[in-house]
């Protein structure tokens, strides 16, 4: 029996991508003869990771095909036509209103992802996806093959890597740092942590850091109106690192003071756990599947206001008592995204589709 999954993209650092690498190599632990193929594979990958889509072989009946959703595809064709068991991991598909006005093409990608979504209905014997309200998506969309929960599978022995010293030197010196980690996407807003991060900087303090970590690739205008907005501002302290390597990403969580998100969609948001990871309190507007990866933890806004949300930034940072109360309860919820909890669940839920149990 082959278990193959199928993905449009499979990028360097992309969480989608990441839980398909990772499932692979679970796959393999567990005895499956596993393999990835991919319409676009990023050069950085070595080839043994995945391969081309063409390469893909005829699968059978006994097979499984899994494909991982997420953005739209003409893939779609392909796994309808397979003669096989067939599963799909539903990651969330940003709506394309985000992209209006800053990328046709990401605008295009997303309006046909939606699209797939509605067209993929009845094909699949059995879903995962990564949040609840990923899996209420599918329920809305009239899917009526069993959908479980099984948040991204993160091997977290890759953050107890060592963190770029130099990074590490250049964000030590005692000023508050202001952490979001994410590619510069509209539907990302920082323009919105910008904005609180000005209220910030204007009424709590004035030597603090706003590091936006994150790839703006393919999204130049949206970086451009970035610029013009803290020009508009007159806030100094805005950093852009760009896209970093690994190291200094894990620098970046070592020295940051509190994770700031105010993002308006997210189907699951790795950045959140990490930042439980690293210990880094979080204050996050609470949009589409963010309260669910909290569940309960970090500082949840109810609203759009910069000004609340510096407040609650600077109460997080300065009152020891309920810092030390957040973190408690992040780490509590580390616990439910652990690698040994989410890989269990994994090849319990795939065992039980194989056998036919959850059909």
């Amino acid at each position: 029996m082959k278990v193959v999954q199928l993905l449009q993209t499979l990028a360097f650092g992309d969480a989608v991508s990441n839980d398909a690498r990772a499932i692979d190599a679970l796959l393999k632990k567990n005895g499956y003869d596993a393999a990835i193929y991919a319409k676009e594979i990023d050069e950085r990958l070595s080839r043994d990771v995945a391969h081309p889509y063409a390469e893909m072989p005829k699968l059978g009946k006994a097979d499984v095909l899994i494909y991982h959703l997420s953005i739209g595809s003409d893939l779609i064709g392909l796994v309808q036509k397979a003669s096989c068991r067939k599963m799909m991991i539903y990651h969330n598909v940003t709506p394309a209103r985000f992209f209006t006005g800053y990328s046709d093409y990401a605008e295009s990608l997303c309006r046909l992802g939606a699209e797939d979504v509605k067209a993929l209905n009845h094909t699949f014997g059995y879903c995962q996806a990564d949040s609840d309200f990923n899996r209420q998506e599918l329920l809305d969309a009239g899917y009526d093959c069993l959908v479980d929960v099984r948040p991204i599978l993160i091997p977290f022995e890759d953050y107890a890597g060592e963190p770029d010293k130099e990074t590490v030197a250049r964000y030590s010196d005692g000023r508050t740092n202001i952490l979001f980690v994410g590619r510069l996407a509209p539907n990302k807003k920082q323009e919105d942590v910008i904005r609180a991060f000005a209220c910030y900087k204007k009424t709590v303090d004035p030597h603090a850091r706003l590091i936006l970590a994150g790839s703006a690739g393919g999204m130049d205008l949206y970086k451009n109106r970035l610029d013009a907005y803290i020009k508009a501002l007159g806030v100094e302290d805005v950093i852009f690192p760009g896209h970093i390597s690994f190291p200094q990403i894990l620098a970046l969580y070592r020295t940051a003071s509190v994770f700031l998100c105010m993002s308006e969609h997210e189907g699951f948001c790795v950045p959140l756990v990490e930042a439980m990871y690293f210990d880094v309190p979080i204050v996050a507007y609470g949009a589409c599947a963010v309260p669910g990866t909290l569940g309960g933890s970090g500082l949840l806004l109810d609203k759009k206001n910069p000004m609340l949300a510096a407040a609650v930034t600077d109460r997080v940072v300065t009152d020891g008592t309920l810092r030390a109360f957040v973190l408690e309860k992040q780490r509590q919820r580390l616990a439910d995204f652990s690698y040994e909890t989410v890989s269990a669940l994994f090849l319990r839920q795939f065992e039980t589709f194989l056998k036919g149990e959850n059909q």
